[in-house]
């Protein structure tokens, strides 16, 4: 399969198109940003640990029923996908109370939540990610009713899926951030799933072995990273 013209750059990948429309090859990067592009840096080997890690836990997913984007791993830091349609929101699931989340509802950051939350955030840049609701969503034509009920159940079946995963190997997923696609007429996970994209503590110490390294200057960021990798590696 050859690579053709870049479609797309983003924060963290860049995206080509390729000799086979049904397909687009991935090659992530190790660019770092946090606060809606306000502060920027770089996380040496950062694309490499989400570009593997996301396609082992891709794969497990696909094992358990959950289809994906994940085609073919080409190289450490570049994969084939299927050419999905992005719907232009992030679905994020809470099981641990932390961040904004933490902020908005003024509960201490580490509170076990009674149950798992679902929330909605418009892509979209220039608008700095807004918060949108069910109705929102459907009066903007951004996803339909049926689109969003499949979204929101397989963004629950995902959580429980990696929630026993990561448990096994000592991880507590406190929250995480998908994306999901229109392919084929069907909706699919798409995107990565990695320490940019979730928030993984060290389920013994609640040390965190993710992205916040980087946003709150706790140091350690690759250490962590690599962390997290040798564990899903295993």
């Amino acid at each position: 399969m050859q690579k053709r013209e870049r479609l797309y750059e983003g924060k963290a990948k860049k995206v080509y198109a390729t000799d086979d429309a049904r397909f687009y090859i991935i090659e992530y990067k190790d660019d770092a940003t946090a606060f809606n592009g306000e502060k920027k840096g770089t996380i040496a080997g950062k694309g490499v640990v989400n570009n593997r890690m996301s396609n082992i836990l891709f794969r497990m997913l696909e094992a358990n029923g959950v289809e994906t984007h994940l085609v073919e791993e080409l190289s450490d830091r570049e994969t084939v996908v299927k050419a999905v349609e992005i719907v232009p929101l992030e679905v994020i699931v809470r099981n641990v109370a932390a961040g904004s989340f933490s902020k908005r509802f003024g509960v201490e950051e580490g509170r076990e939540l009674e149950a798992p939350t679902l929330e909605y955030c418009l892509k979209d840049d220039a608008l700095g990610d807004p918060m949108i609701n069910d109705s929102q969503i459907l009066a903007l034509g951004v996803a339909t009713e049926e689109e969003l009920r499949t979204m929101g159940a397989l963004a629950l079946r995902i959580n429980g899926l990696l929630k026993d995963y990561f448990s096994r190997i000592g991880v507590r997923l406190v929250d995480f951030k998908i994306e999901l696609g229109r392919y084929e007429g069907r909706i699919v996970l798409a995107d990565e799933i990695s320490p940019d994209t979730c928030r993984f503590w060290d389920a013994e110490t609640n040390r965190k072995l993710d992205k916040d390294r980087f946003r709150r200057d706790l140091g350690g960021v690759e250490d962590a990273y690599r962390e997290m990798f040798e564990r899903v590696s295993r």
